[in-house]
């Protein structure tokens, strides 16, 4: 009865640990966010820049909802807020499950924390300066003669963030493959045998995850492709490198 009462308190102990952590979290987004409120409609101005840049002389974007003007920039401040408190949220997540981990676990789940967050940033600066622009410019040159392209502010926003998330989440194609190696889940070998499915598979989540132009296609499923032969040429290391701890675990 008594290891049943123990087991009662430390699961509500970690269910209190939980709470305090996601409070902090919630407070810090909070602080952060009403620090950039005062900002939000040139954060918005930056976001919308490379669309901007390409609109005919005399052009420029709409609001076809009443709230939209202070909804939209509000939001483009609350994705900005949580991009800033990210490192502090990934820090308090790795203080609460740290205590339950081994050691060959905590010096795995480090650096895939790290360079998940740094792959992600680097997808959504990919999408922003190089995808961005040229995606943009190609619509605006193939506007018909009469249209005047004058999009809404909310469906922009809502479709840069889908670009945004679909590049972060690509970006992070060398950290799976190399834990999924790491943890002997997948094989470099069977890997290598499944790249033409890779292939083929990274222009259908394209294709799902893009406008339906090939030029947006292309710019999402050619970096996936390469950052899956990227992970797997690091890979290669990480092999190597636990090949001695695996043959030392079963002497």
């Amino acid at each position: 009865m008594s290891e049943q009462n123990t087991r009662q308190e430390t699961f509500i102990s970690h269910l209190i640990e939980l709470r305090n952590r996601l409070l902090r979290v919630i407070i810090a987004f909070i602080v952060v966010l009403l620090a950039l409120v005062p900002w939000a409609r040139e954060i918005y101005a930056f976001l919308a820049q490379p669309l901007m840049a390409v609109l005919p002389e005399g052009a420029s974007m709409i609001a076809t909802e009443v709230t939209a003007p202070f909804f939209v920039p509000l939001k483009v401040a609350a994705m900005t807020a949580f991009l800033i408190v990210l490192p502090y949220v990934l820090w308090q997540m790795w203080a609460f499950i740290a205590p339950g981990l081994y050691q060959h676990e905590k010096k795995l789940a480090i650096p895939v924390l790290l360079s998940s967050m740094v792959l992600f940033l680097i997808g959504m600066a990919f999408a922003y300066f190089i995808v961005f622009p040229v995606v943009f410019k190609f619509f605006a040159t193939m506007t018909p003669d009469g249209v005047n392209m004058m999009t809404d502010i909310g469906k922009y926003v809502s479709f840069v963030l889908t670009m945004f998330l679909a590049f972060g989440v690509t970006f992070e194609t060398p950290v799976i493959v190399m834990v999924l190696i790491y943890m002997n889940i997948v094989t470099l070998e069977q890997f290598r045998n499944a790249r033409p499915y890779i292939i083929v598979g990274a222009f259908v989540v394209a294709a799902i995850f893009t406008p339906p132009d090939v030029l947006s296609q292309l710019f999402l499923a050619f970096p996936l492709w390469l950052l899956y032969e990227f992970g797997m040429f690091l890979s290669r290391f990480i092999t190597r490198r636990s090949a001695p701890a695996a043959r030392d675990a079963e002497a």
